[in-house]
């Protein structure tokens, strides 16, 4: 089997192919390109009156890159409702390189000094790939989900891809496309100049919020 590598992971993932592990312990990757992708339209993003308060609340201290391997161990630990993950020990030293280089980045909710929750992915030109999310609060993951879309949207970034469509990701607008639309997008949004953000400027946020879509 060849050796995965960032420059061969950057290559797959701009050609739409993602890797994944059948488990924690598996030491072996294999590549998935589903046929049908799960992507969350920027310009068209759902956030819960409920999760509005919480954001504007103040409640998490939001943070991008401050601890990127804490992240992917958050979402690679097993859990009750999680007891296995595909995030085997070779996806996360993969990407930690790819955090190193610049490709890669987390958005994290922190209170009282500690990690509540966050998520993790990889970008490339106008494109970002979320790759997984964890919690440890209420709402948690969920806030660095919209936090990460505002900044996307911010930076000028055409497609999130999600992977795969869950009636989680379904509630924020995802929605799921045939393989051959997806690369196409793809193919438009890796060419486009994007630039990721750790923090956005003063009203960026609450502008983004504003142009959502207010669900109950």
């Amino acid at each position: 089997m060849t050796e995965i590598t960032t420059d061969l992971l950057l290559r797959a993932y701009a050609f739409g192919v993602f890797p994944m592990a059948e488990r924690r312990t598996d030491k072996r990757l294999f590549w998935v390109d589903p046929d049908r992708r799960g992507v969350l339209p920027l310009d068209a993003m759902h956030v819960p009156r409920s999760l509005r308060k919480v954001i504007r609340s103040g409640r998490f201290e939001v943070r991008c890159d401050t601890d990127f391997q804490a992240v992917i161990a958050g979402c690679a630990e097993a859990t009750d409702a999680r007891p296995e993950t595909w995030i085997n020990r070779k996806i996360e030293a993969l990407f930690v390189e790819l955090h190193e280089m610049g490709f890669a980045h987390s958005v994290e909710c922190w209170r009282d000094g500690r990690l509540a929750g966050g998520l993790y992915g990889a970008s490339l030109g106008g494109a970002f790939f979320g790759e997984s999310m964890f919690s440890r609060e209420r709402d948690a993951s969920k806030v660095a989900l919209v936090h990460l879309a505002a900044r996307l949207a911010h930076g000028g970034f055409r497609l999130l891809d999600t992977q795969f469509v869950t009636g989680h990701l379904m509630r924020f607008g995802a929605v799921e496309i045939p393989r051959d639309d997806y690369k196409e997008r793809l193919a438009q949004a890796v060419r486009a100049p994007a630039v990721f953000y750790p923090e956005l400027p003063p009203g960026a946020l609450e502008g983004f919020l504003q142009s959502t879509t207010q669900t109950s």
